[in-house]
């Protein structure tokens, strides 16, 4: 790969993890611990959210008659999500032990942990559950895709693709026939190797 392009990389991975620094800073100003992947709130935090919660009929009556209307074709979307979810784990368990691709966790995509937010009703509770799983799904979906598409075309587009997976930017140059030949079994033994895997050595093969 690339100096230039690795070392672009390297510093968007730090950047990454400063920014995530700063979203556990700001987290620790509102006072709560995470145990067991539940949320424990101080005492007098608590007591403070659960005075900023919006009653059920409150809320109803100052939403707006297109959110209702609108609201069972958003939550029909249940039934895709689920049945993505179920294709995508079946998938993965049955084909990828046959290529030697490591399977994604799921459980590394699914947080649920909105619910114990004491300012929420139990509508917004259920949206935030709602919109909690079908995020989860798709990142679960994006990164399995990822992973076979490492394996199988690890091949850069010609035009600018909107918002790649992280794998992308690891992949062989479109048109260059040569790194792909003598290093496509390298990059597909490196899927497993972190987010990102490792194709340097790949694309490096034709220098």
């Amino acid at each position: 790969m690339n100096a230039n392009i690795e070392e672009i990389l390297a510093r968007m991975r730090a950047l990454e993890e400063e920014l995530q620094a700063e979203f556990a800073k700001k987290r620790e100003e509102f006072g709560f611990l995470v145990e067991n992947k539940r949320v424990r709130f101080a005492r007098e935090v608590l007591e403070k959210q659960r005075l900023a919660r919006l009653g059920l009929w409150r809320f109803l009556r100052h939403s707006r008659i297109s959110v209702a209307l609108t609201a069972p074709l958003i939550y029909a979307g249940f039934i895709p999500f689920l049945l993505m979810d179920l294709f995508v784990t079946v998938y993965q368990r049955i084909c990828f032990p046959i290529y030697g691709i490591p399977r994604a966790r799921r459980s590394d995509y699914m947080a649920f942990d909105r619910g114990d937010l004491p300012y929420l009703n139990a509508i917004e509770r259920f949206n935030c559950f709602y919109c909690s799983y079908g995020n989860g799904v798709a990142a679960y979906l994006r990164e399995v895709a990822a992973r076979t598409e490492q394996y199988w075309c690890p091949i850069k587009h010609a035009r600018r693709i909107v918002a790649t997976h992280e794998r992308y930017p690891r992949f062989f140059e479109f048109g260059d026939a040569e790194a792909y030949r003598k290093g496509l079994e390298r990059i597909r033994a490196s899927v497993g190797e972190g987010q990102t895997g490792d194709a340097a050595g790949a694309t490096s093969a034709k220098s």
